[in-house]
Order: structure tokens, then C-alpha cells, then sequence
């Protein structure tokens, strides 16, 4: 398998309710981010509210919008679980669905030692279907995936990157440090604020929530970024941080930036802005935030 390069959303899973897809808004907004010249989709990340749908929705979700981007880009699918037989369910059932690759955070609730880590995606790895990239989200798992753990890992042949949602760039330069050169082995950032330097510094691109909304944005930011063009790069970063701070800072919880994004997507019509218990979408005071926040980002 070729090396993703470039901007790969995850994608929100659009809700009418706790166990319903909003399958209308899902095929909008799969064409919304295709039209913006994204390079790979991700479904059912931290932004896709992944451990709060039924397995049922999951599977839905992922047949739905694998149909209907029909090949035109590449999908990954995250199927992190406590359970790693859910885990290897879900992966086929994407295989079947003609994603390309699977995506695993840690285990949560307890937390695993770094030998445990080991052991869990070697043998996650073994039983998959599919090439497995592997997701380092310490804030909602409780564990850093550390450099020597993912030296280790990136040996196995179905181990083939890593994306890093821990916004710490020592870690992810440790990282770039140890795996850079090698063509087997992909390193992407989460946080979009990141992804510029993050891109020019040699990582294969962004797992960016915001090019939900606004996906030519970030595609903009990496071609800058590949292209060298630094200039560029700090008139882009002041859009992608106008976005950062206004859209995901309304409201004082964790779940602020995924219902800032949700109530965006809402206003713009592209779909609806139900979120999965226990997080609710926003009330009209914050709504209105959010609208006057959307007029004021200008078009790259």
C-alpha cells in the first residue's frame, strides 16, 4: 500500500439521534469534503464520537459513507475498543466496505503498560485485514504510545503509521527523528494548529477536524507546506488559528471544539448538529457565537 499523503479528515458522524444516522447530511457532507480536494477520509475518530455510537451506527456509518465515496479517495476507519475481537470485527466488516486501512488508539479505561502495548497491537495487528496505523491520543487514553514503543511497533509489516493527537512536538519531532526516513512507515499531526510546521518538518500530512468545515483551507496549508512556501504558511496559520480560538473555543468543556465543529456544519446546512449522550449540542446563545464566528473566517 502506497503511502497517504496530505489532508485526511476525520469526519463527524452526523446524528439525528442517539441511534441515528443522519444519512441525508453524511452524503452532503462526504461530497462538502471532497469538494475541497482532501486526499483520504477518516471515520469514526475522537471527532466521529466513535465510543459513544452503537456498533450497530458504526457499521452503518461506514458502509454509507464508503458507498458513496466510491473509491474517489481512500478511507480510514478507526476501530479502537477495550475489546480487541471488536476491534477485528469492525475492520472487516470495513474491508468488506472497501476502506483501506484501520485506525487504533490504546485500549482505555486501564491503563497499559508500554510491553502490554506491545503485545495488544502486535496481536491486533496479526489478526486485522487491513494495514493498521496507529493513533497516539494520551488525554483520552491515559497513555503516551512512547518513541521506543513505536520504533518497536513499526517493524511489524502490517504496522504502517502513526497519527499523533498528543500536540506535544517534542514527541512528534522524537518521532520524525526515528522514523522519518523510513517509506514503510507514515507519520501524520492531529492538531491542525500544528500541521504546517508539522508538514514542513516531514511529516505525510493532517488529521484535521476543522477541514470538516472548511477542507480547501487545509488543503491550502499542506500543498504550502510541501511546496516550501513559508510565506504562505503564516498567512494560512492565522486562518486555521482564528478558527482554532473562535469555532472550538465556545463553552469551557472538552467537547467544545467537536460541538463547535457540529454547530458549524449545522449552520452552514450541510447536516445535523445532534451529538450522542451525554454532550449536547449547543443552545442558541452559543449557536449565535458560533454563526458570528463563521462570518468573520474570509475564504483563503
Amino acid at each position: 500500500m502506497n503511502a497517504i499523503k496530505g489532508i485526511i479528515p476525520p469526519m463527524i458522524t452526523p446524528l439525528k439521534g442517539n441511534d441515528e444516522l443522519d444519512r441525508e447530511g453524511a452524503v452532503r457532507l462526504t461530497e462538502h469534503i471532497l469538494a475541497g480536494g482532501v486526499h483520504a477520509l477518516f471515520l469514526l475518530g475522537t471527532t466521529g464520537e466513535a465510543q459513544s455510537l452503537t456498533y450497530r451506527l458504526r457499521y452503518e456509518f461506514v458502509e454509507l459513507v464508503c458507498k458513496q465515496v466510491a473509491g474517489r479517495v481512500p478511507v480510514l476507519v478507526g476501530v479502537t475498543d477495550t475489546s480487541l475481537d471488536e476491534s477485528v470485527k469492525l475492520a472487516a466488516h470495513a474491508a468488506a466496505c472497501g476502506a483501506v486501512g484501520v485506525v487504533a488508539a490504546a485500549p482505555y479505561y486501564f491503563a497499559p503498560s508500554q510491553q502490554e502495548l506491545i503485545e495488544y497491537y502486535t496481536a491486533l495487528a496479526d489478526a486485522l485485514p487491513l494495514p493498521l496505523y496507529l493513533y497516539n491520543m494520551p488525554s483520552h487514553v491515559k497513555v503516551f504510545l512512547e518513541p521506543a514503543t513505536v520504533k518497536t511497533l513499526a517493524d511489524h509489516p502490517n504496522i504502517v503509521g502513526l497519527k499523533d493527537s498528543s500536540a506535544n512536538m517534542t514527541y512528534f519531532q522524537t518521532l520524525l527523528y526515528y522514523l522519518g526516513d523510513r517509506d514503510d512507515f507514515s507519520l501524520y499531526i492531529g492538531p491542525e494548529e500544528l500541521t504546517g510546521e508539522s508538514v514542513l518538518l516531514g511529516a505525510e500530512g493532517g488529521v484535521n477536524g476543522g477541514a470538516n468545515i472548511f477542507p480547501e483551507l487545509y488543503v491550502a496549508m499542506y500543498d504550502a507546506a510541501q511546496a516550501h512556501d513559508i510565506a504562505r504558511v503564516r498567512e494560512l496559520q492565522r486562518k486555521i488559528m482564528q478558527i482554532s480560538t473562535s469555532i472550538y473555543t465556545v463553552g469551557k468543556y472538552g467537547s467544545s471544539y467537536l460541538k463547535g465543529v457540529k454547530c458549524a456544519l449545522s449552520l452552514l446546512g450541510i447536516c445535523d448538529d445532534y451529538l450522542s449522550y451525554p454532550y449536547r449540542r449547543f443552545r442558541a446563545e452559543e449557536r449565535e457565537r458560533i454563526r458570528q464566528a463563521l462570518e468573520a473566517v474570509r475564504p483563503i
